[in-house]
């Protein structure tokens, strides 16, 4: 099995920008000159246009499905070991990932990557999926910090990671999607911190 071409087809997967397709489709201005600058969802609502930024939101997580789905169609293909299966998913997410945040076809410039990583993550469980999208609906709703929710389900992802997956390859990956994701809101983090960060919804 050919892990470079997985984490490669993964990548190029996660390469895809849906926030820059959406907006093009819808007329909207780019999301790299428009608010944030970060061509996620919560950037495209702040044009105003719900439909869009709901567009932009299932593109990206299904591309991180799309990428755990596709190597999992691979396991009976090329009779792989437990072992081996394991670190196939864990390329797949960590390749679809940072294709998102560093997408070759927008020269680099990419999301924060919290829906691929929602996506992924429900391809690989549904538990671990759900809890994820669970914790952040609900800091979202209470507090209207999209970073802040983001952040926190990170961190409960890693924890709840180790109960399912263990000390495997799986695990690792989360850890490192985990890590990448808090790190790439940094400037949030300082945000929020001093009373500066956009809330969900303002349009500045």
């Amino acid at each position: 099995m050919n892990y470079f071409l997985c984490f490669l087809i993964s990548y190029l997967i996660g390469s895809v920008s849906f926030a820059v397709l959406i907006s093009r489709a819808f007329k909207l201005p780019s999301p790299y000159a428009h608010g944030s600058g970060n061509p996620g969802a919560t950037n495209v609502l702040r044009t105003g246009n719900r439909v869009a930024a709901l567009l932009t939101l299932i593109g990206d997580a299904l591309k991180g499905a799309a990428a755990i789905i596709g190597s999992r169609l691979c396991f009976d293909e090329f009779a792989l070991t437990a072992e081996e299966s394991e670190l196939l998913l864990a390329i797949s997410l960590v390749g679809v990932f940072l294709g998102h945040i560093y997408p070759i076809f927008h020269r680099f410039r990419g999301g924060k990557g919290v829906a691929t990583a929602v996506g992924g993550l429900m391809a690989l469980s549904y538990t671990l999926g759900l809890a994820s999208i669970l914790v952040w609906l609900i800091v979202a709703i209470v507090t209207r910090y999209s970073s802040l929710a983001a952040i926190l389900s990170s961190l409960m992802c890693m924890f709840v990671a180790y109960s399912i997956f263990e000390l495997n390859a799986v695990f690792y990956s989360i850890c490192i999607v985990g890590i990448v994701l808090i790190s790439r809101h940094s400037k949030n983090i300082r945000n929020l911190l001093s009373g500066r960060e956009s809330k969900i919804g303002s349009k500045s």
